[in-house]
């Protein structure tokens, strides 16, 4: 049977995508990549807030369509599919079956009924399909959140806090990187919370420093750190790990406290402040990267202007920023005092007004230095080479190394390079 697939959402979810055509492909299955040649698609959706849910009726919708070709199944997975099965199964019957993520355990007797197919194994315990570059793969080491922020559904579509038991995740890093995945990124709805709910206290650096033993695995990195629970053994502890990268993801979400309060975030800005600073004590060229939160009810000028303050103190290297949105079922959708749409906007300009100057001027600190670069791409009209060095992510919003070469080079190899210029989020130099 050929299997199109379609995964929407974060890489949260790519990791789920990736478990279920690993699954389907162990089972005979041939997975490809024009939807017009498959016998059955999958969507696998988001649903955490309304653009997220948009793009999904949007996709489902369009896969529908190939029914008129050979497809002859359409099923949807994930968040969508759980947070809104009743109503989907009404308002779209184009969909054979909706698999929502908290029935993955069930994916084989699932699809063998609807399908006609014979799968055998376990969801999650088959080696994975990557949809990724092939030397990058992510590692989700918790499932859930317990943190129950007032603005976030992620609790009512996942679930609490579930971590995946160290040595599976030992063996799946293992996995990867005997693949040929050289970048492991780290990844959970809260990666610092990882092993209490498993083993009664926090174990990321006990995880870490065992991925940071395989051989294979040249970089690590850590994604979704939560403010409050970055502590001095995971500071230091991670200074001690060379594969680990001084990358610093620290969702804040606001700058002004009573904000904080109503989001129900756990901390301050006083203590987050402190965390940043013993940060930058321990490492000598730390990257901090965060996201924001404009917009949400009851933010008065003054607040947001403690926001930009605090973005300003910071110097945050990547900041990612969102317009708040009603989510219905969490505690802020009934909050009283909205602010106004066209507020909203003019906050969010203005602070990646203020973000665009703070990145231009950290990456041109860079220039003259020379960094490290994953080579991941080659531009045959300008004969130059793309790749990120330890500032960027590979989700796309940290910005591109771009540098030229004398000889050809390896995508997934890594390379030394001289910085020369700077534009936004990107580096521009020669490879030396």
């Amino acid at each position: 049977m050929k299997i199109g697939f379609v995964s929407l959402g974060c890489c949260k979810n790519l990791v789920d995508s990736e478990r279920i055509m690993g699954l389907l492909k162990n089972n005979g299955c041939e997975i490809v990549s024009d939807p017009k040649l498959a016998d059955t698609i999958f969507v696998n959706t988001c649903g955490f807030i309304e653009p997220a849910k948009e793009e999904g009726i949007n996709t489902i919708l369009e896969m529908a369509e190939y029914k008129n070709y050979n497809c002859k199944k359409l099923i949807v997975t994930g968040c969508l599919a759980k947070r809104y099965k009743n109503d989907l199964i009404s308002e779209i019957p184009e969909v054979d079956l909706f698999i929502g993520n908290d029935e993955y355990a069930m994916l084989p007797q699932l699809l063998n009924s609807e399908l006609n197919l014979d799968i055998k194994g376990e969801y999650g315990k088959n080696t994975r399909l990557l949809a990724t570059k092939p030397w990058i793969g992510y590692l989700k080491i918790a499932d859930g959140c317990d943190n129950c922020c007032t603005y976030c559904a992620i609790p009512l579509i996942r679930g609490g806090y579930k971590s995946f038991e160290l040595e599976y995740l030992v063996q799946e890093a293992k996995d990867l990187a005997d693949g040929g995945v050289k970048e492991l990124v780290v990844i959970a709805q809260d990666t610092t919370r990882y092993g209490l709910d498993l083993y009664g206290e926090r174990k990321l650096i006990a995880l870490l420093a065992e991925l940071n033993k395989i051989e294979n695995l040249h970089w690590i990195r850590v994604l979704y750190t939560y403010p409050d629970e970055i502590d001095d053994e995971l500071i230091y502890g991670m200074k001690k790990l060379d594969k680990v990268l001084p990358y610093f993801d620290i969702p804040i979400q606001h700058g002004d406290n009573e904000m904080l309060r109503l989001m129900n975030r756990r901390g301050s800005i006083e203590s987050i402040q402190v965390v940043i600073d013993k940060i930058k004590e321990v490492y000598e060229q730390p990257i901090f990267r965060t996201t924001m939160i404009v917009g949400f009810p009851n933010e008065t000028d003054e607040m947001f202007e403690n926001l930009l303050a605090f973005v300003k103190k910071v110097e945050w290297d990547r900041l990612g920023a969102f317009t708040y949105s009603k989510e219905e079922d969490t505690i802020a959708y009934n909050m009283e005092n909205e602010v106004d749409e066209d507020v909203k906007n003019e906050r969010f300009d203005k602070l990646m007004s203020l973000q665009t100057i703070i990145a231009d001027k950290k990456s041109k600190e860079l220039i003259g230095s020379v960094q490290e670069v994953i080579v991941e791409k080659f531009d045959g009209l300008s004969h130059k080479y793309y790749g990120r060095s330890s500032h960027s992510a590979p989700d796309g919003i940290d910005g591109s190394t771009i540098f030229t070469s004398d000889i050809d080079l390896e995508f997934g190899s890594f390379v030394k390079v001289l910085i020369t210029d700077t534009k936004s989020h990107d580096l521009y130099g020669k490879m030396i």
